[in-house]
């Protein structure tokens, strides 16, 4: 079984910065993908990142810049860190993984199999 479970979320002003945590038992796996999705309220779920077990990385063009994804094969931990945060970033931040799954495929929402229950961000003016 996957297990994969968000945290790190809370409320930030704007301008500063939140990092992400995702604790997701695949990444003891050889070949996966774990990508990290925002949902704000009334709009569809968004990429934001992705990383494969090459630690390859794709980002959503959008919101490249300000987000970079990462993670820690040890403690079997991925990680988004946010900088700049703006209001418009506040919504759900759900972590996914599945397995062989590798380049621009790793962006797509479908493409995903186990998804964690999100952790909420919101971000003040």
């Amino acid at each position: 079984q996957v297990q994969v479970v968000e945290s790190g979320g809370g409320s930030a002003r704007a301008g500063g910065s939140l990092r992400l945590s995702c604790r997701a038992s695949i990444v003891a796996e050889r070949e996966y993908s774990l990508g990290w999705f925002r949902q704000a309220p009334g709009k569809e779920r968004e990429a934001v990142a992705a990383i494969d077990s090459s630690d390859r990385v794709n980002y959503a063009e959008p919101l490249k810049g300000r987000f970079t994804i990462s993670k820690d094969n040890a403690k079997n931990i991925l990680y988004l860190h946010i900088e700049n945060l703006k209001p418009e970033d506040t919504g759900m931040y759900y972590c996914a993984a599945a397995r062989f799954l590798y380049g621009s495929f790793s962006l797509h929402v479908t493409r995903y199999e186990y998804w964690g229950q999100g952790t909420q961000v919101t971000v003040a003016s």
